[in-house]
């Protein structure tokens, strides 16, 4: 026995759910691609030696009145976890940022971190990232022309399977 056909409303109903699925999706890989926030956290740095007068708690002070003097024995007092300082990061497919003590936020792109070995595999990430987006918009695209353009059910599962092979391709 067959079963009941699916009305029109059921059809549009699903179809827009898949299609409003797939565009927030679509966004958010956009949005990930082009952000520089995929890591963030911080990182345990050692501390720099003080230079002139400054005293912080954000450098190494010398107990040695020849400070600048390369000859001189320096003593440093700190130990354990006092000897490191915790920066804050933030890292993307295109940028790495650290956060610097006295300058804020210091920024470089993946090309300068990447080493020259490493590269190919890094261009080889970024389109296939590119092929992604590309494929995701083409589901949503159809999955559009399937929600306002079918005429018969035919045509619109047609399309459906078409745009859900190429959302399965994206993936």
């Amino acid at each position: 026995r067959m079963p009941a056909s699916v009305t029109a409303p059921d059809r549009r109903q699903r179809a827009s759910a898949a299609f409003s699925l797939s565009c927030l999706s679509l966004v958010f890989s956009i949005t990930a691609f082009s952000s520089s926030y995929w890591c963030e956290g911080t990182r345990k740095v050692a501390k720099p030696f003080c230079k002139g007068q400054s005293k912080g708690g954000h450098c190494i002070s010398f107990n040695s009145p020849e400070a600048n003097n390369s000859n001189a024995v320096q003593y440093i007092w700190e130990t354990g976890d006092d000897k490191f300082v915790d920066r804050k990061f933030h890292a993307g497919i295109w940028y790495s940022c650290e956060e610097v003590t006295n300058e804020g936020e210091k920024c470089r792109s993946f090309i300068s971190l990447t080493p020259a070995t490493d590269r190919g595999v890094l261009w080889l990430s970024i389109v296939a990232e590119l092929l992604y987006i590309i494929l995701l918009l083409m589901g949503v695209i159809l999955m559009s022309v399937e929600m306002c353009y079918y005429s018969t059910v035919i045509g619109g599962l047609k399309i459906n399977a078409f745009s859900a092979v190429v959302t399965v391709l994206a993936g």
